[in-house]
């Protein structure tokens, strides 16, 4: 211990005799390094060093920060805690020792000091940072850094000390990287603890409107917790009355540019306070206050932003209506808090996907070779097949191996679908067969090609219809099960639309034949008297080979309708109709034979 007040009473840097002060005091094994017991001995020299400094401060009445300082004509010399400080750091940012010991020196430090101390104490800290924040140093550290600025703002008082509190924030936000989970509100949880008081009874001998008063501070309720307003729909509507007599009250008493010029920001700035009064008395007053109206109303917009609902939109329109028209530069002053909204909604979304990291590794450069590797070259382009072929070259029937190429049948393909609909299996929908394109597809080939009856299921049931039934279980098989009613009376309307189809064949090509056969006719009249002598049986021309009257009627362009055409058409509906008679007769027999 003496080794080390002598160290801190010797000028210079301390990287001149602050190793060999440690060899002078441990004699460690290793030269320039300290093994885990030699690490726990020094540190129990040094607290006990920093005890005994912390207390001579003290018994003096100094600052313990400025304990032992003396200002010569050249220069200022530090005190000997900071000396001692500056020592240690040191140590452990060359790794000769603990990377740890700074923290917990840190740590007991301000333990040992009053408020006031602290505030020097942690300036060392903030003039430090950039050694501390060293990853060597802050794997070892950070957690009791974390420890100490916790304690710290846990003895300050948050409507006294709120410079002093915003620094310790400050100093955590740049210590710790944006992706440390300690130090994010993942589950979003409010500080409902934050509660505002104000009277519940009127105050005697003031002429105040207390109603308005009680219901402006109850706002306050909802702000502090607002997950509250979407769980009970009764605070909803209670809550939106109260801001509605609140607005109202606002927009009923502007406040004018001379009212706003009257406020000093930068003496309100260097005043503020994280609460405001609630006196009745200061009501009148309060309203007035051009920053005081900007509080409750960035307020509203908050809670409106975490909100998101429908019916919030045109509160929040007016909301913002009235904060641009509050003076002073109200426009300005809104368009900032849109932007810290607007930013606001990033850091939601980055704790929704689970606070990835911001840094990314810089990515390693290959070392190139200085020759370039020559690309190979494959005889049929790549090496898939080029193997191919050559396999092909050695085993000559493997192309027409039967074996090299089988379809499935049915039943296996489609099992694994139909256990997948089976309840009792227990696989979840998003892992079944049928999100599988390729499988799909291929089965419904498989299907048009083998089971004509399960793909035309398709068109009802979709891609589970097509499964046949014998795989499905019985209360899964009833499912896409065809009732016999619906498969007779499917049958039916096929068989009436091919005997429809039928007939209608049937009457096109009767008169076409005629047609053909009076043509031929015609040519033949003018054929040798053999050839006419077989005319009358084809065509209906006299043996002779001269026309008869009627015939020559029949050929003349006058004649508008062909008798014996027409005839045709009559016995082809006839026919029609007694191939409908037959075809209903025995649809019906078969509707008769299955029930």
């Amino acid at each position: 211990m003496e080794a080390f007040k002598r160290a801190i009473l010797q000028p210079g840097p301390p990287e001149n005799f602050a190793l060999r002060i440690v060899q002078e005091v441990i004699k460690p094994q290793k030269r320039t390094k300290l093994v885990q017991d030699e690490n726990q001995l020094l540190e129990n020299i040094l607290r006990t060093l920093l005890q005994d400094l912390v207390s001579s401060a003290v018994q003096s009445g100094a600052p313990i920060m400025e304990y032992g300082q003396s200002v010569d004509d050249a220069e200022t010399t530090l005190g000997h805690i900071p000396r001692l400080l500056d020592i240690v750091l040191y140590l452990c940012e060359k790794e000769h020792i603990e990377g740890g010991m700074i923290f917990q020196l840190l740590e007991d430090l301000t333990e040992m000091s009053t408020m006031r101390n602290c505030k020097d104490v942690f300036g060392y800290i903030e003039r430090k940072q950039d050694i501390l924040g060293k990853q060597e140093l802050f794997a070892r550290g950070k957690l009791v850094m974390l420890r100490t600025c916790n304690q710290l703002l846990r003895r300050l008082s948050k409507a006294n000390d709120v410079v002093f509190c915003g620094r310790i924030l400050m100093f955590l936000a740049h210590f710790f990287p944006l992706s440390e989970r300690s130090a994010v509100n993942i589950k979003g949880v409010f500080n409902t603890s934050n509660e505002t008081s104000y009277e519940k009874e009127p105050p005697a001998g003031i002429a105040i409107d207390f109603n308005f008063y009680k219901t402006f501070w109850s706002l306050q309720e909802y702000f502090c917790n607002p997950p509250s307003l979407s769980l009970a729909p009764t605070k909803w509507l209670k809550f939106t009355s109260s801001l509605m007599v609140v607005l109202n009250t606002f927009e009923a008493q502007p406040l004018t540019d001379e009212e706003g010029d009257a406020i000093n920001m930068e003496e309100e700035a260097a005043n503020y306070s994280i609460k405001y009064l609630t006196s009745s008395k200061l009501m009148g007053l309060e309203l007035k206050d051009p920053s005081f109206r900007r509080h409750i109303l960035v307020q509203c917009l908050i809670l409106f932003d975490y909100l998101r609902k429908e019916e919030i939109k045109t509160w929040e329109d007016r909301v913002k209506k009235m904060l641009e028209v509050t003076p002073p530069k109200g426009k300005d002053f809104l368009h900032k808090i849109e932007h810290i909204l607007e930013r606001e909604k990033n850091w939601v979304w980055w704790k929704r996907d689970g606070c990835p990291p911001f840094e990314k590794q810089p990515l390693e450069k290959k070392a190139q070779d200085s020759t370039k590797k020559r690309r190979p070259r494959w005889r049929l382009g790549n090496k898939e097949l080029s193997q191919l072929w050559r396999w092909a070259d050695q085993n000559p029937n493997a192309l027409t191996d039967p074996q090299r190429v089988r379809t499935p049948s049915i039943m296996d393909y489609w099992k694994p679908l139909a256990e997948d609909m089976d309840d009792s299996t227990g696989i979840e929908e998003e892992y079944h067969h049928k999100n599988n394109r390729v499988y799909c597809w291929k089965g419904l080939r498989f299907s048009a090609r083998q089971d004509l009856e399960g793909f035309s299921r398709f068109t009802d049931h979709g891609i589970e219809g097509v499964v046949p039934l014998d795989l499905l279980p019985h209360e899964v098989r009833s499912k896409y099960q065809a009732k016999p009613n619906e498969r007779s009376k499917r049958a039916k309307k096929e068989e009436s639309r091919n005997a429809t189809l039928q007939a209608e064949e049937n009457q096109i090509a009767t008169p076409a034949s005629e047609n053909d056969e009076a043509v031929r006719g015609d040519l033949d009249s003018s054929a040798t008297p053999m050839e006419a002598d077989a005319t009358p049986v084809a065509g209906g021309v006299s043996q002779g080979g001269t026309p008869t009257p009627e015939e020559q009627l029949k050929e003349s362009p006058d004649t508008d309708a062909d008798p014996d055409s027409g005839q045709l058409e009559a016995d082809a509906e006839a026919e029609a109709g007694t191939i409908d008679g037959e075809t209903d007769a025995e649809v019906d027999v078969d509707v008769d034979a299955v029930s």
